[in-house]
């Protein structure tokens, strides 16, 4: 800490060295004072990391030559320059004739280490940062005090205006030393009131509530909590944008302060706003533009009708901000779309008081279009194993059309959803070609492992103990193709399963897959017996009248089924001992959706037929339809998302399904519907697996085993669900599940409905998809009918999605 010593020290130096007392106050020496005294000799004193040399050479004193007040009072600056030192002192002495200027030093100590303690509610990477101290060089107390304000700022701006930073240094050996900012956080103060002042159209209330920052209140989300960065916002964009979307387009906050009590860690936030006049729209033009007719952009035009003259038609409505502001945007993208990504839309807002004295707003659109842009090339970056042709098939755009932004988005959405590449993906490089009009487009994808082995061991209660063997590839031989093994084997249970798919046969636009089945079982529970199953299928897919997102298939398979042993009454019910089921099927699909593998956005609709034995023989003779539809709406998002959908998204999702089966299915009742649980037939959250049947809840169900009891010919089942993609592999939600199985179709009933709720999360991991949901059955009952609602805990394993 620099003391007053050296300035006492330089006025004592100059007054020896010009001869006494009275040179203490003579600012230049006069023609007939004596030549300043030469000085014999410097020593250092008080040193120990630098050398006298080191520290005479700093001072820039030189033996043997006049020292004057200026030349000792410039030293001691150089000195101090350094930051070497606490303290410079500068004395002179003699040694006989012999003039000795001795320099006195104090160093400041080597700042070995830093640290903070006492951070807990406040995130201790923003503590440190506010840290300015270099380790290794010699202590700065400067900044060590700028340090710790900053601390104590960073703490008042979020609310704890209690808290106390102090600093402690620690002396160590060989002149160093440590220093630790210590934190006492105190309570953080809570917003107790919110006074508005300067508010006449709406009332403090009304005010308040569209602030994220609110005074406490009775329920334990109203906890009154301080955030500089919340209310910075409320300040600069909520508060302002809610008054505009009401007309008040000059509103503006002029102060806000908090008025904050320590001691009972409660607050007052003040505001003082100026509301401003409530503008109407006034009238409305547009200019520049060719491409599009007014007629065609007034579409857009969110405040009614116009006339000839650009007056509103009827009443003026307020100006809204939010309407302008989304008219604005349809217009830039209706020209984007259609190649004129050069194309500007200046908007007009021109304040004036009309006739009748009212504030009003006149708009308009100065559309400024540029010629329209075609794609001259589109390149593809990264893909080291997957071909590019598959990534061109997802993609719905092609050099020599107009560059569109919607077909640029949804190309990027359709290349994410194959699943090949790291997510998110690098938004699309868009830039102008050689010619400077046509524009280059440039995809960069990033390769992932795409195929997952799943093994380990199962027990089952009717099956014994096993294992399982998983492999599947969604990407094989880099071209798309997927193919997929599942082996389950044990004592009691062997079950083989082989699939294989491709996307594009002989690289058309067809699709098909291949699967084969082989199940044998011993059940030891119920007297059960033995069942053996082999059997598979084929299905090919078209696309519908040339659709990219909607496909027609047909497939047609083949099931054999025998049963051997097991109880008397299971022989009577079946007498099979080998059964044939052999089927053709028809379904159209529609999918729009992306942001896959957790759906963001878009839509899936599917309607499917099945013939069951009739002319094409074997032992069940029925037909089964089956109707499903999911819409997903995207709620926003948060971080570094944007149009390309990055950061975290929000969704609101519905589904609706059911299905309905006519004749007969002899034996194969698990081709039945089944209602409960998640892992095996139709998902109800809150309930156990094959729990709802059409005689209603099975409180002795469980997922070990199911009676053909428990199977019914028509469902419906319907979700609601919101959640929040966390990122391609993270997703979290909360849903309302609501479903019932029926022993016929014509008992089908949508208004008799077994209902859910409850939270879910799932993940994508190296060995596959896994889920965990937990839900709330409401209309459980317990073994003697009485109501028994209770939570129940799934575990979703494999391609759930």
């Amino acid at each position: 800490m620099q003391r007053f010593h050296p300035v006492l020290a330089v006025l004592a130096a100059v007054a020896l060295l010009l001869g006494g007392p009275a040179a203490l106050v003579a600012q230049e020496p006069q023609a007939d004072q004596p030549a300043p005294p030469i000085v014999d000799s410097i020593v250092v004193e008080g040193n120990s990391r630098l050398t006298a040399s080191q520290i005479i050479g700093t001072a820039g004193l030189v033996v043997r030559q006049p020292v004057n007040y200026r030349d000792i009072q410039r030293a001691i600056t150089n000195l101090f320059r350094t930051g070497q030192f606490d303290d410079v002192v500068v004395e002179q002495r003699t040694a006989g004739e012999s003039l000795v200027l001795a320099l006195k030093v104090k160093e400041r100590p080597v700042l070995e280490r830093w640290a903070v303690r006492g951070v807990d509610r406040v995130s201790e990477g923003s503590v440190k940062g506010r840290v300015k101290l270099v380790e290794g060089r010699p202590l700065d107390r400067n900044a060590v005090e700028q340090s710790r304000a900053s601390i104590d700022s960073l703490y008042k701006d979020a609310g704890y205006y209690a808290a106390q930073v102090k600093t402690l240094e620690l002396p160590q050996e060989a002149g160093k030393i440590r220093v630790v900012f210590d934190v006492n956080e105190g309570n953080r103060v809570a917003i107790s009131q919110v006074n508005v002042s300067g508010n006449r159209r709406f009332s403090d209330k009304t005010v308040v509530k569209q602030m994220s920052t609110r005074p406490e209140g009775f329920w334990w989300f109203q906890n009154g909590e301080y955030d500089e960065d919340k209310l910075e916002q409320d300040v600069r964009e909520k508060l302002p944008g809610w008054y505009a979307n009401r007309g008040f387009v000059d509103f503006q906050v002029i102060g806000d302060s908090l008025a904050a009590d320590t001691a009972g860690g409660k607050a007052t936030l003040h505001l003082k706003v100026e509301e401003g006049p409530r503008y109407v729209v006034g009238t409305f033009d547009v200019e520049g533009n060719r491409r599009f007719s007014t007629d065609e952009l007034m579409a857009f035009y969110p405040f009614g009708p116009v006339g000839r003259t650009g007056a509103p038609l009827g009443e003026p409505r307020p100006f809204n901000r939010a309407e302008w502001d989304a008219a604005n945007e349809k217009v830039g993208n209706l020209y984007a779309n259609n190649g004129y990504i050069y194309a500007s839309v200046d908007t007009k807002e021109v304040r004036r008081t009309g006739p009748d004295g009212k504030p009003r707003i006149d708009l308009g659109w100065t559309i400024r279009e540029g010629n329209p842009a075609t794609i001259n090339k589109i390149e593809i970056v990264g893909n080291d194993v997957t071909h590019e042709r598959v990534i061109r098939e997802a993609i719905v755009m092609l050099p020599g059309d107009l560059f569109s932004r919607e077909r640029l988005i949804r190309s990027y959405q359709n290349v994410s959803n194959l699943g090949f590449f790291q997510q998110p993906m690098p938004s699309p490089d868009v830039k102008p070609s050689e010619n400077g009009v046509d524009v280059d487009i440039v995809f960069r994808v990033e390769e992932r492992r795409t195929g997952n082995i799943n093994f380990g061991a199962s027990l089952g209660q009717g099956t014994g103990v096993g294992g399982f063997l998983g492999l599947e590839e969604p990407n094989l031989f880099g071209r798309g193709k997927r193919g997929r093994l599942q082996w389950q084997f044990g004592k009691n249970i062997n079950d083989f399963t082989l699939s294989y798919t491709d996307p594009n046969i002989r690289e058309s636009r067809i699709s098909g897959t291949v699967s084969l089945f082989d199940s044998r079982a011993r059940f030891t529970v119920g007297d059960l017996g033995r069942r053996k199953q082999t059997g598979g299928s084929v299905q090919l897919g078209f696309p519908f009248f040339g659709s990219r997102y909607t496909r027609l298939f047909t497939s047609y398979s083949f099931q054999r089924i025998r049963y051997s042993g097991g109880s008397a009454d299971l022989r009577e019910r079946f007498r099979c001992t080998s059964c044939t089921r052999s089927s053709v099927g028809t379904s159209l699909l529609r999918d729009t959706r992306f942001g896959l593998p957790f759906a963001t956005g878009g839509s899936l609709t599917s309607v499917s037929g099945e013939l069951n034995g009739g002319i094409l023989g074997g032992t069940g003779n029925y037909r089964k339809v089956d109707l499903e539809g999911r819409w997903y709406a995207p709620l926003g998002g948060a971080g570094s998302g944007g149009e390309f959908g990055g950061g975290v998204q929000f969704v609101l999702g519905i589904t609706a399904k059911s299905g309905f089966i006519f004749g007969d299915a002899g034996p194969f009742f698990t081709e039945l519907y089944s209602l409960g649980g998640v892992q095996f037939g139709i998902p109800l959250r809150g309930y156990d697996e094959f729990a709802i049947t059409p005689n209603g809840f099975d409180p002795e169900a469980s997922g070990n085993q199911a009676s053909p009891d428990a199977f019914g010919k028509s469902y419906a089942a319907f979700t609601v669900e919101a959640g929040a993609r966390i990122s391609q592999s993270l997703y979290v939600s909360t849903f309302f599940d609501a479903g019932n199985v029926y022993r016929s179709a014509r008992q089908w009933d949508p208004t008799r409905l077994f209902r859910g709720a409850g939270f879910g999360a799932a993940v994508i991991s190296p060995l596959g998809p896994i889920g965990v949901d937990l839900g709330y059955g409401f209309d459980r009952v317990d073994g003697d009918g009485n109501p028994d609602p209770g939570w129940q805990l799934h575990f979703k394993l494999g391609n759930f999605f």
